[in-house]
């Protein structure tokens, strides 16, 4: 059995601002290194094989304050990189849907693009580390589309919004996929989004 745990970067200071990331480079902010060392905190002590993480830097931020306590092997994953939103990166949620009513943003990457390249990933760690422990470090329309999928678009899950710095497990066995939880956050002492302030 492989299991993956897959985890939410922290905090980015456009997190906070409620603009769209996308595939723009943004670093993780004071709250988010925060986030992040209370998830090394967290892991610290548990047993995983290896971390994967998506090349932006909020996400490779998070994974390096994981790996100070664990000392794995990470690997880059380009395919795990957050969507491409197109001309509707670093605007609000306000400004893109006065620029933008039907959400059709030029430039942005198409969905069954997105969801071919990231169910590939996720196939590759199958395949390369059969029955290993994976920490996969990366963003939230990331992991939102992988469980949504998983879960055959299972309403519960199409509706939460992904806190930063959340952890969710999965599992492949049998040649299943199957979700454990999702969401968790009780690793963490503050976050946005409705949540803890």
């Amino acid at each position: 059995m492989t299991t993956v745990c897959l985890i939410r970067h922290g905090e980015t200071n456009w997190n906070a601002e409620g603009r769209l990331q996308g595939s723009t480079d943004i670093p993780l902010n004071e709250v988010g290194y925060q986030q992040a060392k209370e998830t090394a905190d967290y892991f610290e002590g548990s047993e995983w094989d290896l971390i994967v993480c998506s090349p932006l830097q909020r996400a490779k931020q998070t994974a390096e304050a994981i790996n100070e306590r664990l000392n794995l092997p990470l690997i880059e994953m380009e395919d795990i990189r957050e969507r491409g939103f197109g001309d509707a990166e670093g605007l609000t949620i306000e400004e893109r849907l006065a620029k933008y009513p039907d959400r059709n943003y030029p430039n942005k990457e198409e969905t069954d693009v997105f969801q071919k390249r990231i169910m590939g990933a996720l196939r590759t760690i199958s395949e390369n580390y059969p029955d290993k422990k994976v920490l996969f470090v990366a963003h939230g329309g990331v992991i939102h589309e992988i469980l949504s999928i998983l879960s055959n678009e299972a309403e519960e899950i199409k509706n939460t919004k992904l806190i930063n710095a959340c952890i969710s497990n999965i599992e492949f066995h049998d040649n299943i996929w199957e979700i454990k939880d999702f969401n968790q956050v009780a690793h963490l002492t503050h976050y946005n989004d409705r949540g803890r302030v």
